[in-house]
Formats: structure tokens, sequence, C-alpha cells
């Protein structure tokens, strides 16, 4: 009977960790990371014996590793972030 009783109690007091504002935020990291790798993927030739410079593009270089970092950094804030502290 005790451990019954005790079972019940622990299953009311179930806390998550992670409330709605930090899963929304970790959404958009996640969907950051998504589009940086879909910016970098392609590039590449056919052909093994014909380079193809567009693999040094503008997009691959710079912009698809910034919305990647932009990413990881909205998945950091969204841990750390407290929902229950008032401003």
């Amino acid at each position: 009977m005790g451990e019954k009783k005790r079972k019940q109690e622990a299953a009311k007091k179930t806390v998550f960790i992670f409330e709605a504002k930090n899963y929304r935020f970790m959404l958009i990291g996640i969907a950051f990371i998504a589009v940086g790798f879909i910016l970098m993927a392609g590039g590449g030739s056919d052909d093994p014996n014909v380079f193809n410079p567009d693999i040094y593009s503008w997009r691959r270089i710079r912009l698809a590793p910034a919305f990647i970092l932009i990413g990881f950094g909205f998945e950091v804030y969204a841990i750390l972030l407290n929902p229950k502290k008032k401003d």
C-alpha cells in the first residue's frame, strides 16, 4: 500500500526542466542550423577531372556557416533561458 501511494505522489510531482518558451527557441535554432546546411549543400562536380569553382561561392563560405553559428547560439540561449524568472 505504501509503495503505491509513493508512486502516485511521484507521478504528481513531475516537473519539466524546459517550458514552451525554451522549446520555441530550440526550434528556431534547429531551423537556422538546417537552413545553414541546406545552403552549404551542392557545388560539386559530376566529373572528378573537372574543377567547379562554385564550391567556393560566398553562400557556402560565409553565409551557411553564419547561419549554423547563429543556430547554435539560439540553442545555447534556449538551454540557459529561465522562463520562470520575472522581468
